[in-house]
């Protein structure tokens, strides 16, 4: 069985991170608001990036790491650019700022 750690657009232009054991019914429960929460009030959804792992904790641990993320760091990796990825992370870290963000954030 495979699971997923997935990023959302929001339709205010937020960013959701989540994971699931199925993505398909998991995009269309985001989609009718039912499963309430940040997304339901920011629809429509699109899914802008997701991948797949062999156990669940491991997307819970992707899906943790990507919450506490920077706005840019996020759109980094919906493009695939790990190179700036790496560069944020370093940026952070000179910074000192190495406390996880929120959970969900427009960020």
């Amino acid at each position: 069985m495979a699971f997923y750690a997935y990023l959302l657009r929001c339709n205010d232009g937020s960013y959701y991170a989540g994971h699931t054991d199925d993505l398909e019914h998991r995009l269309s429960q985001h989609q009718a608001g039912a499963l309430g929460g940040y997304t339901a009030k920011r629809r429509p959804v699109t899914l802008v990036w997701s991948e797949d792992f062999g156990a669940g904790d491991d997307a819970v641990v992707v899906e943790r790491q990507i919450k506490g993320w920077s706005r840019a760091k996020k759109e980094a990796l919906i493009a695939g650019d790990w190179e700036l990825i790496s560069r944020l992370a370093t940026n952070r870290m000179q910074s000192g700022d190495r406390g996880a963000g929120p959970s969900t954030s427009s960020g």
